[in-house]
């Protein structure tokens, strides 16, 4: 039996090492001339030769350009990385046992547009968890409409067909 600090303390090193992960795949993996799915596999062996990671818990998913719009479910035709293109990666890495769920927006290039972008999903994202934790008892829709007023406060029209507005 596990106690919930020993838990806890696991889980938040998952989350540290998917950390590491990410800045590795930012520093080294992403360029252009690589396909999404060829991307999706130099993260696999990165993820093994460096963190010895064999699993993940969900699907690993690399999106570029367009595709960057396409709900989880989807599996969107496999594109090429382009110069100043935008990515987004979603990954469930499992480190001994325990499950991290790490997302990140990246750029090529210096296309002010996306790297605005970029900057204020990763803001938006801190300050909705920070709204989450200071609220215990928010409903999901509760803080699917503060998600909301995020975005639009940023500039940005929050919703896809993966949610859409309640």
């Amino acid at each position: 039996m596990i106690s919930e600090t020993q838990r806890s303390a696991a889980l938040a090193d998952a989350q540290h090492k998917a950390a590491a992960l990410f800045e590795r795949i930012g520093q080294s993996l992403i360029r252009p001339g690589l396909t999404e799915l060829q991307l999706t596999r130099e993260i696999a062996e990165l993820g093994r030769r460096e963190f010895g990671l064999e699993q993940n818990w969900h699907k690993r998913v690399v999106r570029a350009g367009p595709n960057t719009l396409q709900p989880y479910d989807e599996n969107p035709p496999d594109l090429m990385i382009v110069e100043d293109d935008i990515l987004f990666l979603d990954l469930g890495p499992v480190f001994e046992a325990w499950e991290a769920d790490f997302g990140r927006t990246f750029v090529l290039g210096s296309d002010p547009y996306k790297l605005k972008l970029r900057d204020d999903v990763a803001a938006a994202f801190a300050a909705a968890k920070k709204y989450f934790q200071d609220h215990p008892r928010i409903t999901g829709s509760e803080l699917y409409a503060y998600t909301q007023h995020l975005a639009a406060q940023a500039g940005w029209e929050f919703g896809g067909p993966h949610s859409p507005a309640i």
